[in-house]
């Protein structure tokens, strides 16, 4: 969660100059890129943490699998919204 929070304050701290700018200013898709990329990373690995510790619980108690399982998609869909709304704001930024 660490990861996509500051994700989400660099796309939006590199998005507010660029709508400051003008049209013309090519930096602009640079930084949404960027941003993007930031973004995409972040959610790829708060979700590859998620389902390695939700294989390590379920190896360790498999009586709770389904419980650990559920809530493991539960988190995953909820980073994965947080990192498709930091991406719209990336690509409006240009």
């Amino acid at each position: 969660m660490k990861i996509v929070g500051m994700a989400m304050a660099i796309v939006l701290a590199t998005g507010m100059p660029v709508l400051a700018q003008d049209a013309a200013a090519a930096s602009s898709l640079n930084l949404a890129s960027v941003g993007a990329g930031i973004v995409i990373i972040g959610a790829g690995l708060g979700i590859g943490r998620i389902g390695a510790s939700a294989v390590e619980s379920m190896a360790r108690q498999p009586e709770v699998a389904s419980s650990v399982q559920t809530a493991m998609i539960i988190s995953a869909a909820l980073i994965e919204g947080a990192a498709f709304f930091a991406l719209i704001i990336c690509i409006m930024s240009v």
